[in-house]
Parts: C-alpha cells; sequence; structure tokens
C-alpha cells in the first residue's frame, strides 16, 4: 500500500486472511486510492457472502484451497488480459479526448451539426457560412480527429458524449 501507484498495472493475489489486514480489507483500501488492479482473492476459509462481496467490490476472481497452481495461473492470465484490454481503451480515451480538445468552437459546431447527418450546404446556412468554408472545416476535423469515414465520426461522437 506504500509504495501503490495509481498507474500500476499487475494483478493482485490475496489471501482473505492474512496478518494485519484481510484481504477483502486491502482491496478496500486500494480502491479508495484508485486502483484498478485486478484482484484474485484466494481462502480456505471462504464462504458464498465473502466470495459476493469480493466479487461486488470489484474482485476479478475468488477461489478457494486446495487449488491446482495451474488454475491459479489460467485465473491470474485473464486477469492481465483483462487490465491490459481495459488501460488499452483508457488510453484510446483519452487520445479521443486529446483529439476533441484540438479542435476550434467552430470546428466543434461543424463537427456535431455533420454526425448529425446534416449536409454541408444545410450546415452553412445554419452558420450563416459559405459552403467551401464548411468543406474546410469538416476535412479539418476529419484529419484532427483521425477519422477514416463518417462512421468512424460518429462513433467517436458517440463515445465522447457529443452526438445527438
Amino acid at each position: 500500500l506504500e509504495r501503490f501507484r495509481p498507474d500500476m498495472s499487475g494483478c493482485l493475489v490475496l489471501d482473505i486472511r492474512m496478518p494485519k489486514m484481510s484481504g477483502l480489507e486491502v482491496q478496500q483500501r486500494l480502491r479508495e486510492l484508485g486502483a484498478r488492479l485486478p484482484v484474485i482473492f484466494i481462502t480456505g476459509h471462504g464462504d458464498i457472502p465473502m466470495a459476493v462481496q469480493a466479487i461486488k467490490e470489484g474482485a476479478a476472481d475468488f477461489i478457494q484451497k486446495p487449488f491446482r497452481d495451474q488454475d491459479l495461473l489460467d485465473r491470474i492470465h485473464s486477469a492481465l488480459a483483462e487490465d491490459n484490454r481495459l488501460r488499452s481503451e483508457d488510453t484510446q480515451r483519452s487520445s479521443l479526448a486529446a483529439h476533441y480538445a484540438s479542435l476550434t468552437e467552430r470546428e466543434r459546431e461543424v463537427m456535431g451539426m455533420v454526425v448529425a447527418g446534416k449536409a454541408n450546404k444545410v450546415i452553412a446556412l445554419d452558420l450563416n457560412l459559405s459552403q467551401r468554408t464548411v468543406e474546410i472545416h469538416r476535412a479539418r476535423v476529419m484529419e484532427k480527429m483521425e477519422a477514416r469515414s463518417l462512421a468512424d465520426l460518429v462513433k467517436m461522437a458517440i463515445e465522447l458524449g457529443v452526438a445527438e
């Protein structure tokens, strides 16, 4: 706990019964510190309510002793794969937010209208711009957002929560 950093990756294997602090208490403290590390609980004294509590608190898995080493390794590999997937999604979300933040206010307006399905001509009339100016803004939006198609741009807007 003293060396924990929110950017740590990996997987924790905690015993429900540990000296000084139970595994559930360690999990709770880590969550308070912003941890998103997957936690696998092992126990020789577990019961269903304890397992349910651990899972509700975000545990990746719960395994009772005795167990085969391979079972634990398989669960650790699964938890690590899920941690990597979530971190990759976080990186993509951050990148998407940075791209959106790079748009000017006018480009955001144009993007909103484009993803709402409005044609360049209609956008130009609504914003009192020339159609050519709208085309330029639209091209910049596509470039800055790194969208390969209108469908990509719509997906991005939905993920950002800016689609109407």
